[in-house]
């Protein structure tokens, strides 16, 4: 059975730490305030649609189990499946959106993805990707934590 190694590669733009914790603000005069779960929503329907535009179908969405969550559970046309992690942030202060990405989140996912593949009957072939969104941009990243290969 496919899993993933639970110690990742990782780069200078995964391990950077950014500490910092997005604040409720308002967001019009009625005086709503737009949560960071209001956020990580929207950031994740945005990332959604983005993919189903490259052709990427949705199997599950915020799959969680005890010790993780996948954001996104998609279908790429091969048939691979791909497990979708949707960071955002609105600075490129401390690195971005992918900078966000912590060593313990790494492990979080690829457990949440074990514990995933784990339900299923056979474990297609499968990466781990990454979508960015930033102030001006949103980025794709397919196989981010080089996870990709069976043990």
């Amino acid at each position: 059975m496919r899993t993933f190694k639970t110690t990742a590669r990782g780069s200078a733009r995964d391990l950077a730490k950014d500490s910092t914790r997005d604040s409720a603000r308002d967001t019009s005069n009625t005086g709503t305030k737009d949560t960071s779960k209001a956020r990580g929503e929207r950031a994740e329907a945005r990332a959604l649609a983005y993919l189903q535009g490259q052709g990427l179908a949705l199997v599950v969405r915020n799959y969680r189990c005890k010790g993780g969550e996948l954001d996104l559970v998609m279908r790429a046309p091969d048939g691979t499946l791909v497990f979708v992690e949707v960071r955002s942030r609105s600075s490129d202060a401390f690195g971005g959106a992918l900078a966000s990405i912590t060593t313990t989140k790494r492990q979080r996912i690829l457990q949440a993805a074990n514990h995933y593949l784990a339900t299923l009957d056979h474990a297609p072939r499968c990466r781990l990707d990454v979508v960015a969104i930033g102030p001006r941009r949103l980025e794709w990243l397919r196989d981010a934590f080089g996870a990709g290969e069976p043990e």
